[in-house]
C-alpha cells in the first residue's frame, strides 16, 4: 500500500473542492431496497466527498419492475435504487474508517435533469446499468461533467446481453472512445490498496444458487475503463460483478467477507483515484 502519496493526493484535491459543498442541493432520500432508519444531523455534516448516486431512466420503463407505471425520478424498486441506501452508507463507513478523506455518511442521489446540480458532486456511481437510456440532453450533460473532471462508475452487469446498454452509454458520451480492459498494473489498483490479483465479487443471492454468477455462465469478472485524450480514467465498468451488494452485505454474517473484503478495497481505490486525478 501507498498511504502517504496517496492521501496527499486527495488532500490536495480536497482542497480546491472545499468551497462546492456550499451549492449543493439538500440531501434528499427515495424509496429503495433497503430500510436504513431516519438520518441524523451528524451524517449530513456539509463534507468534501459525498457519494453520488445516479438515478436513470431504463429503456421500457422503470427498471426491474418494467411497465407497471414507476417513475425512475421517485425511487422504489427501479434499476438505480438497487443497493440503496445500505451499499452506499455500508461503504462509507468503510471509507471513513480506511482513510482520512473527509466525507458524508449518507449518499446523494442525483438527477441530471436537476439544471446544473450534478457539477457540484465529483463521483456517481450507478447500480444495475443493464437498461440504461439516457436522453440527449442527460447524456450532453454527463458528458460536460466528465469533461469537467467528474467521474462515474457502472456496476452489477452480467454477461454480453447486460453490457450492451453501458457500451451504448459510452458511445452515446463520445463516440470516439471505447471501454478498454484495464491492466493489473492499472493506478487504480494501486491506491490505497494493491490489488493485482482479483476475483469475481458475487451478491448476496448466489448463496442460493450453488455460488454461482448472476446469469449461471459468466464467471470472468471484467474491470474496464474510458479515458481521455491526456490518459485519465474518466468513466469505470464492472463487469460480471455485483460489487454494490459487497457493500450492501458487509455486515450479514451470512454473506462471504471474502466479496466485501474486495469489493470495499476496489471502491476504495477508485475513490481516491477519482479525488487525486
Amino acid at each position: 500500500m501507498n498511504w502517504p502519496k496517496a492521501l496527499l493526493a486527495v488532500a490536495g484535491v480536497a482542497a480546491c473542492v472545499s468551497a462546492a459543498y456550499a451549492f449543493q442541493n439538500k440531501f434528499r432520500e427515495f424509496p429503495g431496497e433497503d430500510e436504513m432508519g431516519p438520518v441524523s444531523a451528524d451524517q449530513l455534516t456539509p463534507s468534501e466527498f459525498v457519494f453520488g448516486r445516479l438515478m436513470y431512466p431504463s429503456s421500457g420503463g422503470g427498471g426491474r419492475f418494467r411497465g407497471f407505471g414507476r417513475d425512475w425520478r421517485q425511487g422504489g424498486r427501479t434499476n438505480w435504487t438497487n443497493d440503496y441506501p445500505a451499499g452506499d452508507r455500508h461503504f462509507m463507513t468503510a471509507l471513513l474508517r480506511l482513510t482520512r478523506i473527509n466525507g458524508r455518511r449518507v449518499e446523494q442521489p442525483i438527477n441530471l435533469e436537476d439544471g446544473d446540480d450534478i457539477f457540484n458532486w465529483p463521483f456517481l456511481f450507478a447500480a444495475r446499468t443493464t437498461s440504461i437510456d439516457l436522453t440527449g440532453d442527460m447524456a450532453a450533460k454527463l458528458r460536460e461533467y466528465l469533461d469537467r473532471g467528474g467521474f462515474f462508475i457502472a456496476d452489477d452487469m452480467w454477461g454480453v446481453g447486460e453490457q450492451q446498454a453501458i457500451a451504448d452509454t459510452v458511445h452515446q458520451l463520445y463516440p470516439n472512445r471505447e471501454l478498454v480492459e484495464l491492466p493489473d498494473d492499472a493506478q487504480a489498483f494501486h491506491m490505497l490498496f494493491d490489488l493485482d490479483k482479483r476475483y469475481q465479487i458475487l451478491g448476496q443471492w448466489a448463496r442460493f444458487n450453488g455460488m454461482r454468477p448472476l446469469d449461471g455462465v459468466s464467471y470472468d469478472p471484467h474491470f474496464k475503463g474510458v479515458f481521455d485524450e491526456k490518459g485519465r480514467m474518466t468513466m469505470a465498468a464492472w463487469f460480471n460483478n455485483d460489487t454494490g451488494d459487497s457493500w450492501e452485505w458487509a455486515d450479514d454474517p451470512s454473506y462471504p467477507e471474502k466479496f466485501s473484503a474486495l469489493g470495499i478495497r476496489i471502491m476504495v481505490n477508485y475513490v481516491v483515484y477519482a479525488m487525486s486525478h
